[in-house]
C-alpha cells in the first residue's frame, strides 16, 4: 500500500507531508507499517533539495529532511500509488486529466479528511508560514491516517 503526496515542486508541501506521515506512522501501533509513503510534484525539478524553510521547519519538529530530493510525478509513480493526496484541487484535476487511470484514488488532502480548502503553497514566505503549513499538514495527515486505519483493507483493496 503506497500513499503518495503531491504538490507542485515537491520541495515544500508534499516533501513535508511525506516526512510528517512517516513520523506519525512510526508513532502508531504496529500494523501501520504496511503502508509506504512517498511524494512527488507535478512540476518538480528532478533531484532538487527541499527548500531551506522546509528544512528548518521540520528540523524544529525533530524531522530531518536533508536527504529529500524532488521527484516529478510520472505515470509509473501514479500507477504504483494506492492513494494519491494532493495539496490543491488544481493539482488533483491536473493528475486526473494527465493520468485518467488514477480516477478513484486521487483526492485533495483536505477533501479526503472532510476538511475544506487547499493547503496553500508557502514557497517564498517566511518560516512562520511554513510552520503553519506544517501544522495544518500534520493535522490533516493524522486524520487521513485515522480514516485509513479504520478500514485497513477497504480503501486500498478497492484500488
Amino acid at each position: 500500500m503506497e500513499l503518495l503526496f503531491v504538490c507542485t515542486g515537491n520541495t515544500c508541501r508534499s516533501s513535508m507531508a511525506e516526512a510528517l506521515a512517516r513520523k506519525i506512522l512510526a508513532e502508531r501501533p504496529a500494523g501501520s507499517g504496511k503502508m509506504t509513503v512517498s511524494s512527488a510534484g507535478v512540476e518538480a525539478w528532478q533531484d532538487a533539495p527541499a527548500s531551506p524553510e522546509a528544512l528548518e521547519t521540520l528540523a524544529g519538529m525533530g524531522i530531518d529532511l536533508t536527504e529529500h530530493r524532488a521527484t516529478r510525478l510520472t505515470a509509473e509513480i501514479a500507477g504504483r500509488a494506492g492513494l494519491i493526496l494532493t495539496m490543491t484541487l488544481a493539482q488533483r484535476n491536473y493528475i486526473l486529466s494527465v493520468f485518467p487511470q488514477a480516477a478513484g484514488k486521487v483526492f485533495t488532502l483536505s477533501e479526503f479528511t472532510g476538511a475544506d480548502g487547499d493547503v496553500p503553497d508557502p514557497v517564498g514566505q517566511p518560516v512562520a508560514v511554513y510552520r503553519r503549513c506544517a501544522e495544518r499538514l500534520e493535522s490533516l495527515i493524522s486524520r487521513a491516517l485515522d480514516r485509513l486505519a479504520a478500514n485497513p483493507e477497504g480503501f486500498f483493496a478497492q484500488n
